[in-house]
């Protein structure tokens, strides 16, 4: 730590959250913001050969439509979450619904494909402050006796994004133009804006004498973008020497990133969080099991299309199976929290994600749409029952001047373990050709095994210490 950084906590240490209605307004508020920012995520994917039609572009490079998205927000995050704890959660999220309606309409009012990507990368940083802080808001605005039942909720509006994303672009371009995609954003985003502005408390504790590090939010931004454009050179197949120079580079910047956070009182990549085993292990949890998750979402499509001949629309509502029961899972296990061991519960989760992981990679070949769709739901009961405890585990074990910084790394674990899932069916198709799926759900199987050990050691700890 640095002698010379000198700080103290003021503020109201002891709050509570708010009372209704204001919990209501402020969550809706919250809400809308968080459901277009993760739908966003995931529209254009479909739409990705209309727009390389419409703008003249190859396929190839349509991809930098979802990607500049992606990698703004996984660049960005932990930099927003250390502004929100340093001036406001309440002024991030204001300025998050701002950007990202501007770059909505940008998106909708663009001609070329080098405008579109520069609206999404304004789109993105707008995504990633609502994102940095929301668990942040949900921690400040709901009594702690009901925080699990505020997290279910927030749980379930990220899967509801991830379901509707697909279906909305599918219909969207059914009956209008692409442009209508980044439209509908606009008057929600205002919507939210002005419930956000009446109901969204300030932050109840400061930490005064507390700066923000440009450096730091540079160093970050270069090692998460390296981490990510490593996994994305690999997978589009990049020159070997590409991707050897990305990760020396990001080995690099690493060291001196962590090098450098450990000399700071609050680090904005949070390694005072991140010695607590509770936090540490949350973390680790949370990006097996996405990773898990990805692995299923992006493999499974090739199996369903090639092996048992189904198009794209019969595979987008056969899969969808997952994502609904996590809608109606993530609320029911938020409940559950007061009455089951978290721990627990998160272990319960990944053990049945595990199974559904293990039943989707051995589908018997005469399986027909509810034998399979059944299967997926066996995945969106376990990952639902996990996700929820342990979002609630990372936040509730950070104190509540480091919320901001807790909620951060809860949004990047999971854009993390994203990555890692995309990037292992890339290296297993790779290697296993025609078996890259069947090999893709195993290793989420032993992805999900490993995650439900890491959870029982976190439960024995955290027993151990309570006695």
């Amino acid at each position: 730590m640095d002698e010379n950084y000198n700080s103290k906590i003021i503020g109201n240490k002891e709050w509570n959250g708010l009372h209704s209605p204001q919990i209501y307004v402020a969550m809706t508020a919250i809400l809308c913001g968080l459901f277009f920012s993760v739908m966003d995520g995931t529209v254009c994917n479909v739409a990705l050969p209309t727009l390389a039609q419409e703008l003249n572009v190859s396929s190839s490079d349509s991809i930098w439509i979802v990607n500049a998205f992606q990698l703004v927000i996984i660049m960005m995050l932990l930099p927003f979450a250390a502004l929100g704890e340093l001036y406001s959660y309440r002024r991030i999220y204001l300025w998050g619904m701002v950007l990202f309606t501007i770059g909505s309409l940008f998106c909708a009012m663009s001609h070329s494909f080098h405008m579109l990507i520069a609206a999404r990368i304004v789109q993105g940083i707008g995504a990633a402050m609502v994102m940095s802080i929301n668990v942040s808001l949900v921690k400040l605005i709901y009594p702690k006796k009901h925080l699990g039942k505020g997290i279910g909720i927030n749980s379930m509006v990220v899967a509801l994004g991830l379901v509707i994303g697909p279906v909305f672009t599918g219909f969207i371009l059914s009956v209008a133009t692409w442009q209508w995609l980044f439209i509908i954003n606009i008057p929600f985003g205002i919507i939210a804006f002005l419930l956000a502005r009446v109901s969204l408390p300030e932050n109840p504790t400061k930490i005064e004498g507390r700066k923000f590090n440009i450096r730091e939010a540079v160093l970050n931004a270069l090692v998460f973008g390296l981490f990510i454009g490593c996994f994305e050179a690999f997978s589009h197949d990049a020159d070997i020497s590409v991707v050897i120079l990305s990760f020396v580079l990001f080995i690099v910047f690493t060291i001196i990133y962590v090098n450098n956070q450990k000399k700071e009182e609050f680090p904005m990549l949070p390694l005072d969080l991140l010695s607590h085993p509770a936090f540490s292990m949350s973390v680790i949890t949370s990006i097996i099991s996405f990773a898990s998750q990805t692995l299923a979402m992006i493999a499974m499509p090739f199996l369903l299309t090639h092996s048992f001949g189904y198009d794209a629309g019969q595979t987008g509502l056969l899969m969808t199976s997952y994502p609904i029961v996590i809608f109606f899972m993530a609320p029911v296990s938020g409940l559950l929290v007061n009455k089951i061991n978290p721990e627990l519960l998160c272990s319960m989760g990944l053990f049945v994600l595990c199974i559904g992981s293990f039943l989707l990679a051995y589908i018997p070949d005469d399986s027909g749409f509810w034998d399979i769709a059944w299967r997926f739901a066996v995945c969106g009961i376990g990952f639902g029952f996990f996700q929820s405890p342990n979002n609630l585990l990372m936040i509730s074990s950070a104190p509540q001047y480091r919320a901001g910084s807790a909620g951060g790394m809860t949004a990047s674990a999971r854009l993390v373990g994203q990555t890692l899932g995309a990037a292992c069916v890339a290296m297993l198709f790779h290697f296993f050709k025609n078996k890259g799926t069947v090999a893709s759900m195993i290793l989420g199987g032993i992805l999900s095994l490993l995650g439900m050990l890491s959870s029982f050691i976190r439960y024995y700890r955290m027993h151990r210490q309570a006695k």
